[in-house]
């Protein structure tokens, strides 16, 4: 594995290697082309979509050297000093460039009077100066400097496309990902390019052979064992809110993050029911799953199973609890007890 992490390694340095921005890409591409750049532009997306790294790419593409562009991390220069100080050094002239390119990293974080002092400064820009202020915040950000502003937002990407991208850095890494690897870290991520590198290098971490199993990447990412979430879904399954209340006791006891838990048996509970009720998709999930996949067929194919989407439907409205319950695993149980007890 290559020395830099992962996330700088892979960090995409021209256009066409920006994963799931098409939109945004495709905009910025046909505004360089028809040399109609505006003067501010607002980012907009969670954590880890590439916000930055597309800022940067613009600026290359406008040849802006290193010495016209400056990045300013909101968050710690957030004071109406700081943004005036900003303000009298955008008036003088570019280094080596046609323009200076300012990208504001988490603009949210600015203090009202630092706003007030900026929106100046964004409404009557000089010619040479281009503004990009990213945020993971957009409802933060006030009105008046929105509308000044050409607004992209970014979009998370979806767990199929998360999950080709971890198999296609692994492969290119060399290392060889075991049956539901890539799903698991894909799922742990939450929708971030850059969780995703990073939870992958951890996985990566604890390969002696670059052959890593589902067991290993749940070692090294502390993620529930799939036993765990397998017995769960089989009490469920069977109807027994004996088991299942036992198997939720074993998590307890073994400090399984329960959110995490509950997401894990949310899929497995989904695939079951997909599988029973909508037969087409059995090969697709027969070639994600390998091994994995006979016991999701047999449970989907039981006559008498107790899994329904009633089960569904209680361990969603779990979900939407567990985040403001005192004691983590007891959505789970009120859920357990209210479908079979």
């Amino acid at each position: 594995m290559s020395h830099q992490s992962l996330y700088r390694a892979y960090r995409p340095q021209k256009f066409s290697e920006v994963a799931g921005q098409e939109q945004v890409v495709g905009a910025l591409q046909e505004q360089l082309k028809s040399g109609t750049v505006a003067h501010a532009y607002l980012f907009a997306g969670s954590r880890g979509l590439g916000k930055t790294s597309i800022a940067r790419i613009f600026a290359k593409e406008l040849k802006i050297s290193e010495k016209d562009l400056y990045e300013i991390d909101a968050a710690s220069n957030n004071s109406v000093d700081d943004i005036r100080a900003l303000s009298e050094n955008i008036y003088t002239l570019p280094f080596e460039s046609t323009h200076k390119l300012y990208i504001l990293d988490e603009a949210h974080m600015l203090s009202k009077g630092a706003w007030n002092a900026f929106l100046k400064t964004l409404e009557e820009p000089p010619a040479h100066a281009i503004f990009i202020l990213a945020t993971t915040e957009l409802e933060k950000v006030p009105e008046t400097v929105r509308s000044r502003c050409q607004v992209f937002e970014f979009r998370k990407p979806t767990r199929e496309g998360l999950v080709k991208l971890i198999g296609a850095i692994a492969k290119k890494e060399g290392y060889t990902l075991g049956t539901g690897v890539a799903d698991l870290v894909a799922l742990l991520a939450d929708g971030s390019y850059r969780d995703a590198l990073s939870i992958l290098e951890k996985v990566f971490s604890v390969s002696s052979d670059k052959s890593i199993s589902r067991e290993e990447a749940e070692k090294a990412t502390g993620a529930p064992k799939s036993a765990l979430v397998r017995g769960f879904v089989m009490a469920l399954h069977e109807g027994s809110a004996e088991a299942a209340l036992t198997v939720l006791r074993q998590a307890s006891a073994q400090d399984v993050d329960m959110s995490l838990y509950l997401s894990l048996v949310l899929e497995e509970a989904r695939t079951v029911l997909l599988v029973r009720h909508a037969p087409e998709l059995r090969v697709s999930f027969k070639a994600e799953l390998g091994e994995d996949y006979q016991e999701i067929e047999t449970l989907a194919s039981s006559k008498d199973s107790k899994l329904t989407h009633v089960t569904l439907k209680a361990l969603l409205d779990a979900s939407s609890r567990i985040r403001f319950s005192p004691i983590p695993a007891l959505p789970l149980e009120l859920a357990v007890l209210e479908l079979y007890s």
